[in-house]
C-alpha cells in the first residue's frame, strides 16, 4: 500500500475518552439483563441449569444444609432446593408475565373503547374500573380465587383481574392524546375509514407508551403470584413454586433457614431485575441516559 502523499494529513476517527465509554457501559443493568436471562434459561430448559429432580423426595437427606452435593440445601422431605428454585421459576416468572399480558389485553379492549365511542361509553367503563379501583389489587385477586377456584391459572387470571382497571385508565388517557393529534386529524381529512385510522395510527401509538408500565407490571405480578402460593392459592403441590415454597420454609428459619431465603432471593432478584430494565425503558423513551 502506498504511502500518502507529502504534506497531505491523515483522517482519523475522534477519539472517545475513555469516560465517556465507561459512561455506555452500566454494571447493574448489565447485571439485571443476566439475571432475567438466567431466568429465562430456567423458564424454558431448567434442565441446562440443573440435573436433580424438583419432585423427588429422599428422607434421609432431609434438611441437609448448603454444600457441594445440594448447593441450596434440602426440604423437610429431602428435596433439593436448588433445582426447585430452578424449575420454580417457570411457574412464578411466567404467572406473572401471563397475567400481565392478559391484563394489558383486556385493559386495551376497555380503554380503547372507552376513549374513542363517546362520553356514555366512557362514562361506563370508567366508572366500572373505578369500582374495581376501590378494592386493593391483592384484595381483588383474593376475591376472583374465591370465585374460581386455587391453581396455576386461575391465580394468573386472578392477577390480570386486579390490574386490569389501572391498565384500562393508562390506554384510554394515551388513546384520548393521540386522538387529538394532528395527524389523526389529516388521516381522517383524507377520507380514511375509522378503523383504518384506528388499526394504523391510534392503536400502535396508544400501545408504545405501555411498554414501560408493562415491564414494570411484570414485577409487580411476580410479587402478587407468590404473596397467592404463599397463601395456598396458587400451584398445588408438590409442584416447585417460589411463594408455596415461602410458606414451606416460614416455620424453620431458625434451624433450616436456606428453605425460604434462596426462594426469597429468587423472587427479589427478579422483581428488581425488572424494575432496573424497565427504568432504563422510561429513561431511553423520554432521551435521557440511565445511571
Amino acid at each position: 500500500m502506498s504511502a500518502p502523499p507529502a504534506g497531505l494529513a491523515v483522517a482519523r476517527p475522534p477519539s472517545v475518552p475513555l469516560r465517556e465509554r465507561l459512561a455506555v457501559f452500566r454494571p447493574g443493568l448489565a447485571l439485571a439483563l443476566t439475571v432475567l436471562a438466567v431466568a429465562a434459561v430456567a423458564c424454558v430448559s431448567p434442565g441446562l441449569l440443573t440435573h436433580a429432580s424438583a419432585t423427588d423426595a429422599d428422607p434421609v437427606a432431609a434438611l441437609l444444609p448448603p454444600g457441594a452435593e445440594h448447593w441450596f440445601g434440602t426440604d423437610q422431605l429431602g428435596r433439593d432446593v436448588y433445582a426447585r428454585v430452578i424449575h420454580g421459576a417457570r411457574h412464578s416468572l411466567l404467572l406473572g408475565v401471563g397475567a400481565t399480558v392478559l391484563g394489558v389485553s383486556v385493559g386495551l379492549l376497555i380503554g380503547l373503547p372507552a376513549a374513542l365511542l363517546g362520553r356514555f361509553a366512557d362514562q361506563v367503563a370508567m366508572r366500572s374500573m373505578d369500582v374495581m379501583l376501590a378494592l386493593p389489587e391483592l384484595l381483588l385477586a383474593l376475591l376472583v380465587i374465591a370465585v374460581v377456584g386455587p391453581s396455576s391459572v386461575n391465580a394468573a387470571l386472578a392477577i390480570a383481574v386486579s390490574s386490569v382497571p389501572g391498565y384500562a385508565r393508562l390506554v384510554r388517557g394515551q388513546a384520548q392524546v393521540v386522538r387529538r393529534a394532528e395527524y389523526i386529524r389529516s388521516a381522517v381529512g383524507l377520507g380514511l375509514r375509522r378503523r383504518t385510522v384506528v388499526l394504523r395510527h391510534v392503536l400502535p401509538n396508544t400501545l408504545g407508551p405501555l411498554v414501560v408500565p408493562a415491564t414494570l407490571g411484570v414485577g409487580t405480578a411476580i410479587i402478587s403470584g407468590s404473596a397467592l402460593s404463599f397463601l395456598g392459592l396458587g400451584p398445588k403441590a408438590p409442584a416447585p413454586e417460589w411463594g408455596a415454597m415461602l410458606a414451606q420454609g416460614r416455620d424453620a428459619l431458625q434451624s433450616a433457614w436456606w428453605i425460604a431465603v434462596f426462594p426469597g432471593a429468587a423472587i427479589t432478584l427478579s422483581v428488581v431485575a425488572v424494575t432496573v430494565v424497565g427504568r432504563q425503558l422510561h429513561l431511553r423513551l423520554e432521551g435521557r441516559r440511565g445511571a
